[in-house]
């Protein structure tokens, strides 16, 4: 298998797990499928996991024919320069205002974990809220 075929296989793998969680819990906004690629595009970690894996995802909703169950997907991507300050403010303005349903490709764990915490916390304040709205 030769590097193009496995990086395709291991996209194809990434947004077949990562939409199918987010279509089961029912959480697609406005019909479209939107996936955020937010890695390191121009530090340390941009030859792993930098423009070439926006490329490859991009790739990947091509041969899905660009849909998942009729609805169309979307690709967005942000450098976030390997800093979990950045990750977290991107994460957060992408779930809040720019409706994207699902971010991957996190390759630094500083990064991945501040953009986790940010969700977490986004999602214990909404338990909150609509606790005390009586939803």
């Amino acid at each position: 298998m030769t590097r193009q075929h496995w990086i395709r296989a291991t996209w194809k793998a990434l947004l077949v797990v990562s939409l199918g969680a987010t279509l089961a819990s029912a959480a697609v906004s406005d019909g479209v499928v939107k996936v955020g690629v937010l890695n390191d595009m121009s530090g340390t970690y941009a030859d792993l996991a930098g423009p070439g894996s926006v490329v490859a995802a991009q790739m990947a909703i091509d041969e899905f024919g660009g849909k998942i169950l009729g609805m169309p997907i979307e690709l967005v991507s942000a450098d976030h320069q390997n800093k979990p300050d950045i990750a977290a403010n991107k994460a957060r303005e992408w779930f809040d205002t720019g409706k994207v349903d699902v971010i991957v490709d996190l390759p630094t764990s500083s990064c991945a974990l501040a953009v986790m915490e940010g969700e977490f916390n986004l999602q214990v304040h909404q338990l909150r809220r609509r606790k005390k709205l009586g939803e």
